[in-house]
C-alpha cells in the first residue's frame, strides 16, 4: 500500500514495530494500516479531528482485514482522550503543521507515551530543496495541488523546530532533515 508520502520501513525501522501504537492525526489511515500489515501481534489507534476521516479510515481498516487491530477516535490532540503511559509507541505523518499549538500536542503524546516508547514525527518541511519543491509539485494531481502548497507554506523550516521542541518534555530527540521532510525521533526516558 503505497498512499502517503511517508514509507512505512520509517516507521519499522524507527522502532514502532510492536505493541500498541497511537497515531495522530491518521486521516484515511493508510500509514497506520501499513504498518499492521507488515507486523504482527501490533495494535493501532488512530485519533482525528476529523469525523469524516474517522469513518474513512475505520472503513480502510476494514477494508485492508485489519480492523480487529485498528479503531480510530474523534478527538483533538491537544487533549488525547487516553490515559497517561498507555501506548508503546505515537507516531504521525503530515499532521505537526495542523496543530495551532504544537507545544501542548507534544507534551500529550509524552504523556500518553509508556516509558521506554519510541515516537516518530514527520512532516513537509518549508526549507526544503527547490530541486525537491518542484518534484513534489509535478507528483501531486492538479486537485490537491492548492492544498498541497498550503500545507507546505504552513509547515515548519528545520530550524523552527528546535526552540518548540526545547519547550516540552520531548526535548531530548533527534530531528533529521529527510528530502522533504522533517522527522522528529526518540525514546521517552
Amino acid at each position: 500500500m503505497k498512499k502517503g508520502y511517508l514509507d512505512t520501513s520509517k516507521l519499522i525501522k524507527a522502532g514502532i514495530n510492536s505493541g500498541t501504537a497511537l497515531e495522530v492525526g491518521p486521516g484515511p489511515g493508510y500509514l497506520g494500516i501499513d504498518r499492521l500489515t507488515k507486523t504482527s501481534n501490533t495494535f493501532l489507534k488512530g485519533l482525528d479531528i476529523s469525523a469524516d476521516m474517522v469513518r474513512v479510515a475505520q472503513r480502510n481498516a476494514t477494508e485492508f482485514h485489519v480492523d480487529d487491530r485498528a479503531a480510530y477516535f474523534l478527538g483533538d490532540a491537544r487533549q488525547i482522550v487516553f490515559d497517561d503511559e498507555t501506548f508503546d509507541a505515537v507516531f504521525s505523518n503530515g499532521s505537526l503543521h495542523e496543530w495551532s499549538d504544537p507545544r501542548i500536542v507534544l507534551n500529550e503524546i509524552h504523556r500518553v507515551l509508556k516509558p521506554g516508547g519510541v515516537y516518530y514525527i514527520s512532516d513537509l518541511r518549508r526549507d526544503m530543496s527547490l530541486f525537491a519543491r518542484v518534484l513534489l509539485q509535478r507528483a501531486i494531481p492538479k486537485e490537491r495541488k492548492q492544498g498541497f502548497l498550503m500545507s507546505l507554506n504552513a509547515s515548519y523550516a528545520t530550524d523552527e523546530i528546535a526552540p518548540i521542541l526545547s519547550e516540552t518534555k520531548l526535548s531530548k530527540c533527534k530531528v533529521s532533515r529527510e528530502f522533504w521532510t522533517i522527522a522528529i525521533t526518540a525514546k521517552k526516558t
